[in-house]
């Protein structure tokens, strides 16, 4: 099982914690990565683009000119998409772009996710993580307790309004709960800093 060190609100070290092997342990699959990383930005397209195909456009509503007997090529609306101004063929036109992966495929991921935080040592693990009051000042004094410059993602496990409110204003900390943790989340900040209740609901759940 990987140990790694158990800190307080203070960075001062209290001990060491063993987290679960089957989690946080395991060789990161880096394709499966991927696979959940494109799942997840192509359900984020909103697919609202469109074009006017010829039923849309306006205008052509009578034959140009009659069938036959003109020396010109038939035509039957001034719309039709060979024309200037005609509508648009085989445009796209408004869709989900949203799909799922195999649950399985999906929890090995986010195993994978949290296994490349331990190997890169980017996983710090609190004892506990409580605020008085909702006030940025008290994340940032967390981070400078435990020396942490980069882009931080604060995992707890429920919901804290005052955790989750003291890191509203701070552009690179995000604060989530076990529930909310996705695969983007966890490779697009630096440092990941667990709560032990966290890291033990992530090992419950995805072991």
């Amino acid at each position: 099982m990987p140990k790694v060190a158990l800190y307080n609100q203070s960075g001062s070290q209290v001990g060491d914690v063993e987290l679960n092997d089957a989690v946080f342990g395991i060789e990161p699959n880096t394709h499966v990565l991927h696979d959940a990383v494109v799942m997840q930005q192509a359900s984020l397209r909103q697919g609202t683009h469109a074009v006017k195909n010829r039923s849309k456009v306006s205008g052509g509503g009578r034959k140009p000119w009659r069938q036959k007997g003109t020396g010109r090529a038939r035509q039957g609306s001034i719309r039709s998409p060979q024309w200037v101004g005609g509508g648009t063929v085989f445009g796209p036109t408004p869709r989900s772009y949203s799909y799922k992966l195999p649950k399985k495929v999906r929890r090995l991921a986010l195993k994978s996710a949290y296994s490349s935080k331990i190997k890169e040592d980017n996983l710090v693990v609190l004892d506990s993580l409580a605020f008085d009051a909702p006030k940025t000042k008290e994340v940032v004094n967390l981070l400078s307790a435990l020396n942490v410059n980069e882009k931080a993602l604060i995992v707890t496990a429920g919901n804290d309004e005052v955790v989750a409110r003291s890191a509203n204003n701070l552009q690179n900390v995000k604060a989530l709960t076990v529930s909310e943790v996705n695969v983007i989340d966890l490779l697009t900040h630096d440092k990941l800093i667990l709560t032990k209740e966290a890291a033990d609901k992530v090992g419950e759940v995805l072991a």
